[in-house]
């Protein structure tokens, strides 16, 4: 041979170097140390925490109509908002009295950044309104992922002898005592019935005493008057000097004189009923399903984390100091049910997700050794534990936590990751048995004549997974890990294999020099006679000039078989869906009653659902929420749900046993009751929809139809429309819009006129009637013991309210003096209660949502199935499904909620298979210089869908985003067994055999590492089948690689021996 024949490329020289250094084992031991490490300082969570950052602005306007509030606030405040830059959307509400500005950034912002360029704005911009114009100051509230939380605790008493306002005492101490655990970021009580006093006022007694409601306002802020201490100089001493006191307790209260008749003082408790109250105003919390029928008042304990914290041992940390307070701060009476424990979810499925990345490696690791020897699979099962816990190390650094995805990432992997040290391992093993030459000159020559076609099949399988890290929205962080873990595996994995696997080769393989001694300068010396004639049979009849015919007919048929299976999807064959249902241990039930139902029949149609709840086997406890937020989670927190306060809102939180206890799944669950649900709910007019946790990123529904156009009432009636014609598609549920009641309220209407006479302002009004009607507190007691302010509130009593006249009793003070009743200047009127008012992105929009629960789970096929009946109308609005529609022009539909994440997902997950094979048609013609070599090395992608695409029809499942992760990964995959062939044939050529026999043995030579590699890939996909969200992933990867390697190792050789003569290689012949 010459210098050239033998001068070694860089993976020859690489082995060469450490296959007798004394690093390399050092570089072992550092890589599984600080794997180890990483395991354990890595933050453990069951999903991937998704940098999304929103805001809501709440800026009030007392007394303003929704369409004042709109015009006044809402469109300037989007305007405003809207200048910033990272903003994805605003969605604004107009009420009565307030608007809600919800500024969405977009995803990857970081969450400070976000914050201070909004806080910027909004302080920069304080002229929004006039100040005299008597709107409040907005109130800025951030949300994040971080804000969902992580536990919360149940507490209750089922002797019923701890009452709601002792429960809410507990918690409020409980407050204090987890706060202490490091880790911890907000704990908040929900359900509370916090300390207050009821100061019902009679309004007979004022007006016999001459008193007006300003007159007790006025006297108890100046009970709470206090100056600050100063100091006293008095024989060399500073004595501590303070002027005036506090309301203290209850029985200051009473004692506070409000006026004076005849000389004597006018106590508070002469004019009205003063109580210390915890009863919750508009809200209750009920604990049932412990016992059937059996219902318990309860308090709620929200614990969420801090940012990067461990989930898993903040939880184990509550528990344990539950423990320790049990008898000391927990009364014996009192239990304390877990209700949500994200860390011991996120344990269960670290530990079973470890157990099957464990198994995985040992079983690629027997399959190693069953068809190779006991020798190479200690070879290539050292690589593979190295690589995987340097991955590990490198998702540490990258800022990964472990979680099910990135947990699911170095499962995918380890078949693509074990390739490099199968192929290297095999090809040194068959080398040593055919040569007698001493080890160090065989190994690296070894190792470089696979060297190449490895590395350029790392770059393709990377150039296929890194376009993935680039997808947009909340699909792109969500799934990041897997391209970008699995990338830095097969650099690691390359690594590893030209660094360990020659070291360990040179050790352990020692025993095998010579043992097939051939000619150690042909390549396909020690090939199986077997797989010889295999292929013989199977490619023989398929080459020389004279069976050209029979080529075309067997492409033809491959390509038929091609487009049959592309066909499944358009039949629903295989069904397209975002994300496949998890089994999850949680339900929740969103009950919205109509507008003017009050929080008690709220409370009694949940008592019904959970009557009905507790009855399902499945149900472990519900806790039901009126006129009070549940604790959000994820989705809860892109639907708003912590906004529903009012009481005709009401959530039941429905905790599931766990899932080796019960045969059903949680969907198949929520499927089964809805109807029972929505059956108790409908005489009380009730919207009912049951919410299952999302198995990616969350929508505001599955199905959104957002009307923009056209003026307020054309949209209302198109939204009603829209639900008639939802009835119409089988398997549309939870159906519901945004309009709300339009119901009836009372309006006192002052004569200005008359007032003006009187000299009695209306401001004195509108102050009189917020205390007695709203419950605005008056004031405040300073109770030592409270950890929050106990508002003092002086109201009527509850029939009082429910009487105008009583209402028009009420005694105002003229500016002479004089008493006037409120009739003599203001009359209650009857119209109806104006609705709220919704924008996105500054256009005026109303909200038809709806979910699929048929037979075809995907609401797409919903979607589209409305579409068809919205064309079949007379004169059908126009219908969009990417861009909004344009605010000034008729009633259009914009179609959003899953159907746009799965548009986006869909989109950039093709960008990405695009811009991976064009990557890899790239690196290809770098490589061969050659542009229809790259052509058909990369033949075989498309027939990945051969199998994989019957693989979901044969198993039932969705086509779904993680099968379309395993479709791209397959194409990188796929063409590195095509590299391994073409330049094995092109390598035979060279050393004198005919094309024919090159293209034959290219088969039965490279067989062995081909399959090795592709059934360890199926190994590994294996572990990953029995997840409801990732099996569309294993599916890809099992069936499209027992198809594609099948026809891969027979297409490929035949395309290069057809188009050989196009190909400069026949120059080389």
């Amino acid at each position: 041979m010459t210098d050239k024949d033998t001068r070694l490329g860089p993976s020859g020289v690489i082995a060469g170097v450490f296959q007798r250094s004394e690093l390399t084992p050092l570089i072992c031991l550092l890589g599984i140390v600080l794997g180890i490490v990483a395991v354990m300082i890595t933050p453990k969570e069951e999903e991937p925490q998704i940098d999304v950052t929103m805001a809501d602005v709440f800026v009030g306007f007392p007394g303003a109509s929704a369409k004042q509030v709109e015009q006044l606030i809402a469109i300037p405040g989007e305007q405003i908002l809207s200048e910033m830059s990272g903003v994805e959307h605003i969605y604004t509400v107009s009420r009565a009295g307030q608007a809600v500005l919800t500024v969405q950034f977009n995803v990857g912002i970081p969450r400070q950044q976000a914050l201070v360029r909004l806080y910027n704005k909004i302080q920069s911009n304080k002229d929004w309104f006039p100040p005299s114009l008597g709107v409040m100051q907005p109130l800025v509230k951030p949300r994040s992922i971080d804000d969902v939380p992580i536990m919360t605790l149940t507490l209750y008493d089922e002797d019923t002898l701890t009452s709601a306002e002792q429960l809410t005492a507990l918690a409020h101490r409980l407050e204090i005592a987890l706060k202490q655990i490091p880790g911890t970021r907000d704990i908040k009580t929900h359900g509370a019935a916090r300390q207050h006093v009821n100061a019902r006022v009679e309004v007979a007694k004022l007006a016999g005493y001459g008193l007006t409601v300003a007159d007790i306002k006025q006297a108890i802020d100046a009970g709470n008057n206090s100056a600050q201490e100063s100091r006293i100089i008095k024989d060399g001493l500073a004595i501590p000097f303070q002027a005036g006191g506090f309301l203290n307790d209850l029985q200051d209260l009473k004692q506070l004189v409000v006026g004076t008749a005849d000389g004597k003082p006018i106590y508070f408790s002469d004019v009205a009923t003063i109580a210390d109250s915890g009863s919750p105003i508009n809200q209750s919390l009920l604990m049932g399903g412990l016992q059937e029928q059996e219902v318990y008042p309860a308090v709620t304990i929200a614990i969420s984390k801090k940012p990067g914290e461990n989930a898993i041992d903040i939880t184990d940390a509550v528990r344990a100091k539950l423990a320790e307070l049990k008898n000391k701060i927990l009364p014996v009476d009192v239990e304390v049910a877990i209700t949500r424990d994200y860390g011991k979810t996120a344990t269960d499925k670290f530990n079973q997700l470890v157990s099957d990345l464990i198994s995985a490696t040992i079983s690629v690791i027997v399959l190693v050794l069953l068809t190779m020897g006991w020798r190479q699979a200690a070879i290539v099962g050292t690589a593979v534990l190295v690589t995987l816990l340097l991955t590990l190390v490198f998702s540490w650094f990258w800022g990964f936590t472990l979680n099910r995805v990135s947990l699911f990432a170095l499962i995918f992997s380890i078949g693509i990751l074990v390739d490099d040290g199968i192929v290297i391992t095999e090809n040194i093993h068959r080398r040593i048995r055919n040569s007698t030459k001493p080890l160090p000159e065989v190994i690296p020559k070894a190792v470089d004549e696979v060297g190449s076609p490895t590395i350029m099949a790392t770059l393709t399988i990377m150039a296929a997974l890194i376009p993935m890290a680039f997808v947009s929205g909340l699909m792109g962080p969500y799934m990041s890990p897997i391209p970008i873990n699995a990338s830095a595996g097969m650099v690691f994995s390359q690594l590893i294999a030209f660094i360990v696997a020659p070291w360990l080769a040179l050790r352990l393989l020692n025993g095998e020099r010579g043992k097939d001694s051939r000619d150690d300068s042909d390549s396909a010396a020690g090939v199986s006679d077997k797989l010889k004639s295999i292929f013989e049979k199977i490619l023989r009849p398929l080459l020389g000039k004279q069976h050209r015919g029979r080529r075309a007919l067997f492409g033809a048929g491959v390509f038929i078989l091609l487009l049959a299976v592309m066909l499944l999807p358009v039949f629903k064959g295989v069904v397209l869906k975002m994300l496949p249902f998890d089994n999850k241990s949680e339900l929740q039930v969103v009950v919205d009653m109509p507008d003017d139902a009050a929080m008690e029949e709220t409370q009694r149609l949940q008592l019904q659902l959970g009557n009905y709840l507790s009855t399902v086997d499945e149900v472990e406890n519900w806790q039901a929420y009126a006129g009070t937020a549940s604790p959000i989670n994820f989705n809860g927190l892109v639907r708003q749900y912590y906004l529903r306060s009012q009481p005709s809102q009401g959530d039941i939180q429905v905790n599931l046993k766990n899932k080796e206890d019960r045969q059903r799944s949680s969907h198949q669950i929520a499927r089964e009751i809805r109807a029972d649900l929505v059956a108790i709910a409908k005489p009380y007019g009730a919207a009912l929809k049951v919410v299952e946790v999302p198995p990616g990123p969350p929508v505001f529904a599955p199905i959104v139809a957002e009307i923009y156009g056209g003026t307020g009432q054309q949209q209302i009636e198109l939204a009603e429309t829209l639900l008639s014609k939802m009835a119409q598609v089988d398997g549309l549920v939870d159906t519901d819009t945004s309009v709300t009641d339009n119901v009836e309220r009372w309006l006192l209407e002052v004569d200005r006129q008359r007032a003006a006479q009187l000299g009695i302002a209306q401001s004195q009004v509108t102050q009189a009637l917020s205390l007695l009607i709203n419950a605005q507190p008056a004031g405040y007691l300073h109770k030592d013991t409270a950890k929050y302010a106990v508002p003092i509130l002086v109201q009527l009593e509850d029939g009082a309210k429910a009487q105008r006249q009583q209402i028009l009793s009420l005694q105002l003070r003229a500016q002479d003096g004089t008493m006037i009743p409120l009739s003599t200047v203001a009359q209650i009127e009857t119209d109806r209660w104006p609705r709220s008012r919704y924008h996105k992105d500054l256009k005026p929009v109303t909200y038809v949502e709806a979910n699929m629960a048929g037979e075809t789970d995907s609401p797409i096929y919903g979607m589209f199935e409305l579409v068809s009946l919205i064309e079949e109308m007379d004169n059908p609005p126009e219908q969009f499904y990417i861009n909004q529609p344009s605010a000034t022009g008729p009633v259009a539909i914009k179609w959003d909620g899953e159907w746009q994440i799965t548009y986006e997902t869909f989109r950039d997950m093709g960008l990405a298979y695009s811009v991976g094979i064009f990557m890899i048609f790239v690196l290809l013609v770098a490589q061969f210089r050659s542009y229809l070599m790259p052509l058909i090395i990369m033949s075989p992608i498309p027939l990945t869908l051969v199998g994989i695409l019957p693989g979901h029809w044969l198993l039932g499942k969705e086509f779904t985003a993680t099968s379309m992760i395993g479709m791209i990964a397959l194409a990188g995959i796929i063409v590195r067994n095509s590299i391994l062939l073409v330049v094995f044939i092109r390598q035979l050529i060279d050393e004198g055999y005919s094309l024919e026999d090159a293209v034959v043995l290219s088969g039965a030579v490279r067989l062995k590492p081909i399959a090795l590699t592709a059934v360890s890939a199926m190994i590994g996909a294996y572990f990953i089948l029995s997840d409801p969200i990732f099996n569309g992933l294993a599916i890809s990867l099992i069936f499209g690689l027992a198809a594609s390697t099948i026809l891969t190792v027979v297409v490929v050789p035949l395309l290069y021996y057809g188009l050989f003569n196009f190909l400069a290689d026949s120059k080389r012949q």
